[in-house]
């Protein structure tokens, strides 16, 4: 099981060896984010038909978690607009595995001020 490296038995697993170093490419501290959420995400991931590609939801997190001016900062422009563009659509969708990310991010209350502001972030249980 990919997870028992969570419980310290076998040191950290693959995967979350694989997604720490996806959020270190975006310039998020694996560190910063909790475990809780990075479990959620990695079952997040593993759901979807990338299955192994932790990319994609490590960079939106980082957004997330990191802010518009933060984000850009170390990732640049261009991928600041994609990931935006992402929360657009997932906002407009109502579903899906962005969507989910930011949910979680939302009710992890590891979001960016910026972030809630920018896209008017709200869930039901988050008021």
């Amino acid at each position: 099981m990919s997870f028992l490296g969570f419980f310290g038995f076998l040191g950290r697993s693959h995967d979350l060896r694989q997604l720490d170093a996806a959020l270190r490419a975006f310039d998020l501290h694996p560190r910063i984010v909790p475990e809780a959420v990075k479990l959620a995400l990695l079952r997040l991931v593993k759901d979807t038909p990338q299955g192994d590609d932790f990319r994609p939801a490590a960079s939106l997190l980082a957004y997330c978690m990191l802010g518009p001016q933060g984000f850009a900062h170390a990732n640049g422009e261009e991928a600041t607009l994609e990931q935006e563009a992402r929360i657009e659509r997932a906002l407009a969708a109502g579903q899906g595995t962005d969507a989910e990310i930011v949910l979680l991010a939302l009710h992890a209350k590891v979001v960016q001020p910026s972030v809630v502001d920018l896209f008017d972030l709200r869930s039901e249980q988050s008021g």
